[in-house]
């Protein structure tokens, strides 16, 4: 049986911002996709609108796509949640930015009932969900991950397995650590090359030519800004776990709330 014949139904929770596009790639790649979402009018093209979770747990592959750890927990684990309605064989795919322990955890709780966790977390924002060229950071039980492989390349353009369940949140965060101190430099740099009468727009169209070239940079004014303290938050929680500073993410959580989707957009303009 190949791994295509193996996953047929596949369920979402959180059709929102992310979870809509990456829930019509799956279903455009011919996959069976049922979607749930507490708002009413959450929509989502070729995608069944499920009841509650137990159509969610009827599935083959579950993604989980909201925004907390809680929120997390309370699908899988809650009363009414996957656990609670799903059967053998079922996995279980966190897609949330959440903490490594919420997932190890939500693995350990799965595990009697033959339920499967695997956590695949999503970089390249909302440009890279609709496109289909979302980077995934995973981590999981290899045979569990590759029998998963078919819905993940519906919606992304690579996935890299970093270790055990947790691993990709861990990966996921460094990302994010990156990400938010870098839009903090550039943003330092545009504004001071701005102020000495050279044009923001013109030099970044020269820095993406030389060594300081990211996505990042190029794609600044598309970016929304709307996790840093959530990203950061989390970041000091991992942090602490091996009594470690993050003295540069510290200070790019303080400079992330002078810097909006606007003033950035003025300053390229």
């Amino acid at each position: 049986m190949t791994n295509d014949e193996r996953i047929g139904r596949v369920g979402i929770v959180g059709l929102g911002a992310m979870g809509r596009p990456i829930a019509e790639r799956i279903a455009e790649a011919g996959f069976d996709v049922w979607g749930y979402d507490l708002a009413a009018d959450a929509q989502a093209t070729g995608v069944r609108r499920a009841a509650d979770l137990s159509d969610i747990a009827a599935s083959d592959v579950a993604f989980v796509m909201v925004p907390f750890d809680d929120d997390v927990t309370k699908v899988v684990a809650g009363p009414d949640g996957l656990i609670a309605n799903g059967h053998p064989g079922l996995v279980i795919v966190v897609s949330a930015s959440v903490r490594p322990e919420t997932c190890r955890e939500l693995a350990e709780l799965t595990r009697p009932a033959g339920i499967h966790v695997i956590d695949a977390a999503l970089t390249g924002g909302i440009r890279g969900a609709v496109a289909g060229t979302i980077n995934l950071l995973v981590g999981g039980e290899p045979s569990t991950v590759e029998r998963v492989r078919p819905v993940f390349l519906a919606f992304s353009k690579n996935y890299h397995v970093l270790g055990d369940v947790g691993a990709g949140q861990i990966g996921k965060t460094a990302s994010n650590l990156i990400h938010w101190a870098e839009i903090v430099a550039i943003e330092e740099a545009f504004q001071m090359a701005s102020k000495l009468g050279v044009s923001p727009a013109a030099l970044r169209t020269a820095l993406v030519e030389g060594g300081t070239d990211s996505a990042t940079m190029r794609e600044l004014e598309l970016m929304r800004f709307t996790w840093y303290a959530k990203d950061i938050a989390i970041a000091h929680q991992m942090a602490d776990e091996v009594r470690m500073g993050l003295p540069v993410a510290t200070l790019a959580r303080q400079l992330m709330d002078g810097i909006s989707v606007q003033s950035v957009q003025e300053l390229l303009a």
